[in-house]
C-alpha cells in the first residue's frame, strides 16, 4: 500500500513539474520584478537584457533571446525599443496574450495594464493607489516604441547614468497617472532624474519590460 501511494504521488509531481514548465516555456513577456537597483543605469542595453534574462530563468523560461524594452537616444544611431523584441506573439505569465505582433503592441488593441502587465512569476506590480506605487516603467521611447531625436537625453544615458540630475521617458504599466499621457503604457511622461531615489520619489523603482524576441 506504502508503495502505490508512493508511486502515485512521484506521478502527480512528475505531471506538476511537466505542467509548470510548458506554462513557463510560453512566457514571452513580462514587467520586471526588481530592476537591478542602480537607478536607470542598466549597464546599457546588454545589461538591460542580461537582468530580463536572469529574471526569466528564475522561472524556468530562460531558453529564449530575451530583450528589454528600452530605446536609446544618445550616439550616432538611435535604437527603437519596437526593433529590439522580435514579431510576437507575446503571451505573459498567466497565458494572455498581450499583444499579437509590433504593430498591436503600439496600438488601442493591446491588453496591457495592471491586470496583464505582470511579473516573470505572475505576481502583479503595484501602481497608483498602492503603497508604494512603482507604477513609473522606464521606457526612454516615443509612444510608438521609437527613440526621440530631439537631440535630448531621454535615457539616462543610454541606460548608462543614476545621477540626479538626468532623465528617462517612463510608462504607466497601470494606464493612469499624470504627465503628458497619463493612460500610455510607454510614454507618460519624463522621470524626475536617474537615481534610485529619484525614481521611487516620482512613482517608480527601476523597472522595465521585457520580451521574449525568437
Amino acid at each position: 500500500m506504502k508503495k502505490r501511494i508512493l508511486i502515485i504521488s512521484l506521478l502527480a509531481t512528475a505531471i506538476g513539474i511537466g505542467y509548470a514548465n510548458a506554462q513557463d516555456s510560453e512566457l514571452t513577456f513580462f514587467l520586471t520584478s526588481k530592476g537591478p537597483g542602480d537607478g536607470a543605469n542598466l549597464g546599457g542595453l546588454a545589461g538591460a537584457d542580461a537582468h530580463c534574462g536572469l529574471l526569466a530563468d528564475s522561472v524556468g523560461a530562460g531558453g529564449k533571446t530575451w530583450r528589454a524594452y528600452l530605446s536609446t537616444s544618445g550616439g550616432d544611431t538611435p535604437v527603437n525599443a519596437r526593433d529590439r523584441i522580435g514579431s510576437g506573439p507575446w503571451t505573459n505569465a498567466n497565458g494572455v496574450v498581450v499583444a499579437t505582433d509590433v504593430a498591436d503592441l503600439h496600438s488601442d488593441n493591446n491588453k496591457l495594464g495592471k491586470e496583464n502587465s505582470i511579473s516573470e512569476s505572475g505576481e502583479p506590480i503595484n501602481g497608483r493607489g498602492d503603497t508604494p506605487n512603482r507604477h513609473d516603467i522606464l521606457t526612454g521611447s516615443d509612444l510608438d516604441g521609437t527613440a526621440f531625436t530631439d537631440g535630448d537625453d531621454h535615457s539616462c544615458k543610454d541606460w548608462t547614468y543614476s545621477g540626479a540630475d538626468g532623465s528617462a521617458n517612463v510608462g504607466h504599466h497601470d494606464r493612469q497617472g499624470g504627465g503628458a499621457n497619463p493612460t500610455s503604457w510607454n510614454n507618460a511622461h519624463a522621470s524626475r532624474g536617474c537615481g534610485q531615489s529619484d525614481l521611487q520619489g516620482t512613482g517608480g523603482d527601476g523597472l522595465y519590460y521585457c520580451f521574449a524576441a525568437d
